[in-house]
């Protein structure tokens, strides 16, 4: 932990309890986005699995086809 992280998290014991609320919740979205490692479902898996293998077969659309789509919806 770097010494400015350390300082400020001396400084939350004199916060209000709703800032440190604020602060906790903060601190729990970050730690759901990067401290945990995402589990997939099995219907995620599947829906991989197939995408793959679509890919394998060829089935993919080339650049001037995804060009074409992004142009249609003004994207």
């Amino acid at each position: 932990m770097n010494k400015k992280l350390e300082t400020l998290l001396d400084l939350v014991a004199t916060w209000p309890e709703a800032a440190q609320d604020e602060l906790m919740r903060s601190i729990a979205n970050i730690e759901a986005r990067h401290g945990t490692v995402y589990r997939l479902s099995e219907e995620e898996k599947s829906a991989i699995e197939k995408a793959l293998a679509a890919v394998d077969r060829g089935e993919i659309a080339t650049d001037e086809e995804m060009a074409a789509l992004f142009k249609r919806h003004g994207v």
